[in-house]
Protein backbone atom coordinates (compact mmCIF):
# COMPACT_ATOMS: atom_id res chain seq x y z
CA UNK A 1 0.00 0.00 0.00
CA UNK A 2 2.92 2.28 0.74
CA UNK A 3 4.48 1.96 -2.06
CA UNK A 4 1.59 2.46 -4.18
CA UNK A 5 0.46 5.36 -2.35
CA UNK A 6 3.87 7.03 -3.04
CA UNK A 7 3.87 6.08 -7.06
CA UNK A 8 -0.37 8.14 -6.82
CA UNK A 9 1.63 11.23 -4.75
CA UNK A 10 4.69 10.65 -7.99
CA UNK A 11 1.65 10.99 -10.12
CA UNK A 12 0.17 13.72 -8.58
CA UNK A 13 3.05 15.93 -7.56
CA UNK A 14 3.63 15.14 -11.83
CA UNK A 15 0.52 16.49 -13.42
CA UNK A 16 0.25 19.01 -10.16
CA UNK A 17 3.45 20.91 -11.13
CA UNK A 18 2.47 20.94 -14.77
CA UNK A 19 -0.76 23.14 -14.31
CA UNK A 20 0.50 24.93 -11.37
CA UNK A 21 -0.66 23.31 -8.55
CA UNK A 22 1.33 22.46 -5.66
CA UNK A 23 0.35 19.32 -3.45
CA UNK A 24 2.83 19.45 -0.57
CA UNK A 25 3.20 17.27 2.46
CA UNK A 26 1.79 19.31 5.63
CA UNK A 27 3.78 17.09 7.95
CA UNK A 28 5.99 14.09 7.16
CA UNK A 29 5.75 11.78 3.96
CA UNK A 30 4.09 9.23 6.12
CA UNK A 31 0.91 11.62 6.95
CA UNK A 32 -1.93 11.33 4.83
CA UNK A 33 -2.85 14.94 5.06
CA UNK A 34 -1.32 17.16 2.43
CA UNK A 35 -2.01 20.65 0.93
CA UNK A 36 -3.31 21.27 -2.29
CA UNK A 37 -2.49 24.67 -4.13
CA UNK A 38 -5.12 25.20 -6.71
CA UNK A 39 -6.23 27.75 -8.60
CA UNK A 40 -8.04 30.86 -6.19
CA UNK A 41 -11.23 30.35 -8.61
CA UNK A 42 -11.45 26.70 -8.84
CA UNK A 43 -10.76 25.87 -4.61
CA UNK A 44 -14.46 26.09 -3.55
CA UNK A 45 -15.67 23.99 -6.65
CA UNK A 46 -12.50 21.78 -5.28
CA UNK A 47 -13.53 21.81 -2.22
CA UNK A 48 -17.43 21.37 -2.92
CA UNK A 49 -16.52 18.00 -5.06
CA UNK A 50 -13.56 16.10 -2.40
CA UNK A 51 -16.75 16.32 0.24
CA UNK A 52 -19.00 14.78 -2.43
CA UNK A 53 -16.88 12.27 -2.92
CA UNK A 54 -16.04 11.64 1.31
CA UNK A 55 -12.90 12.80 1.13
CA UNK A 56 -11.82 14.83 4.50
CA UNK A 57 -10.32 18.32 3.11
CA UNK A 58 -10.50 21.78 5.19
CA UNK A 59 -11.11 25.30 3.39
CA UNK A 60 -10.28 28.18 5.65
CA UNK A 61 -10.46 31.82 4.26
CA UNK A 62 -7.43 32.51 2.42
CA UNK A 63 -5.81 29.55 3.12
CA UNK A 64 -4.94 26.98 0.79
CA UNK A 65 -7.25 23.68 0.50
CA UNK A 66 -6.03 20.83 2.80
CA UNK A 67 -6.55 17.33 2.01
CA UNK A 68 -6.73 13.83 4.20
CA UNK A 69 -5.89 10.95 1.98
CA UNK A 70 -5.90 7.67 3.96
CA UNK A 71 -6.63 5.33 0.90
CA UNK A 72 -5.36 4.58 -2.50
CA UNK A 73 -9.18 5.37 -3.78
CA UNK A 74 -8.78 8.48 -1.96
CA UNK A 75 -5.40 9.57 -3.86
CA UNK A 76 -7.47 8.89 -7.20
CA UNK A 77 -10.02 10.82 -6.79
CA UNK A 78 -8.29 13.61 -5.47
CA UNK A 79 -6.32 13.18 -8.92
CA UNK A 80 -9.44 13.31 -10.88
CA UNK A 81 -10.84 16.07 -9.40
CA UNK A 82 -7.72 18.18 -9.79
CA UNK A 83 -7.42 16.99 -13.54
CA UNK A 84 -11.43 17.83 -14.20
CA UNK A 85 -10.06 21.69 -13.29
CA UNK A 86 -6.74 21.51 -14.31
CA UNK A 87 -6.30 20.11 -17.49
CA UNK A 88 -6.88 21.03 -20.87
CA UNK A 89 -9.99 19.87 -22.83
CA UNK A 90 -7.77 18.58 -25.57
CA UNK A 91 -6.53 16.15 -22.20
CA UNK A 92 -10.06 15.34 -21.17
CA UNK A 93 -10.79 14.05 -24.50
CA UNK A 94 -7.80 11.85 -24.58
CA UNK A 95 -7.93 10.36 -21.22
CA UNK A 96 -11.60 9.97 -21.71
CA UNK A 97 -11.56 7.83 -25.07
CA UNK A 98 -8.24 6.17 -24.04
CA UNK A 99 -10.90 4.93 -21.10
CA UNK A 100 -13.44 3.50 -23.39
CA UNK A 101 -10.39 1.86 -25.05
CA UNK A 102 -9.39 0.11 -22.02
CA UNK A 103 -12.66 -0.73 -21.01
Amino acid sequence: MTKIMGNLWSLLRGCCTLREIVLEPLLSQTQSKHVVQVNWADRWQVYVRLQELGIQCWCETNQPLKVEITTTLAAIQLWSVIQQFSASRQDLIRNLKFSWHCA
